[in-house]
């Protein structure tokens, strides 16, 4: 069983309250808008956990240089494909239901939105997950994360967990 802690859009911001909720978790990732290398840095140290993500619509050549703008990786037997501007079931960014279809994904991740959102889409066998946003900069009202767990090809136990009043 893996357990991830999953957030998105922190756009240079980084609770120190996030880590209380990362202690069980056996990986970090994030959907995209880190904001700055350091912090994906800070993120990784602070935690201890192993780091996986995308790069962003306002991230620079430094978070660039080190997360691609894809990654298709598998988590236990779910094949997980995750992208910053992604969309979601019924109103996919361009080119991403392609993708999902080619890479068999059973778990798609997506940020930029800032609107936390989980929902499967039956026609590709799919769950897509939203974690809103963490960070302060946006228009959403409550910063937000979510946590689950994987085992084998099961996504279970998802928990949102709200950080706080985005000011």
């Amino acid at each position: 069983m893996t357990r991830i802690a999953l957030l998105s859009d922190t756009h240079g911001y980084l609770d120190p309250q996030l880590f209380t909720h990362l202690t069980n978790c056996d990986q970090v990732w994030h959907a995209g808008d880190f904001g700055s290398l350091q912090l994906a840095k800070e993120l990784e140290q602070q935690s201890g956990l192993p780091l996986k993500g995308v790069f962003g619509n306002i991230d620079g050549n430094d978070i660039r240089s080190v997360y691609p703008e894809e990654n298709c990786f598998t988590c236990e037997r779910v094949v997980v494909f995750m992208k910053h501007i992604g969309g979601y079931p019924g109103r996919y960014a361009p080119g991403v239901k392609a993708s999902l279809k080619e890479t068999k994904a059973g778990l798609f991740i997506s940020g930029h939105s800032h609107i936390l959102k989980v929902q499967f889409d039956p026609e590709l066998n799919c769950l897509h997950m939203n974690p809103g946003a963490a960070g302060k900069q946006g228009w959403h009202q409550v910063r937000t994360m979510i946590r689950f767990e994987i085992e084998d090809k099961e996504m279970r136990n998802c928990e949102v967990i709200e950080l706080g009043k985005r000011g």
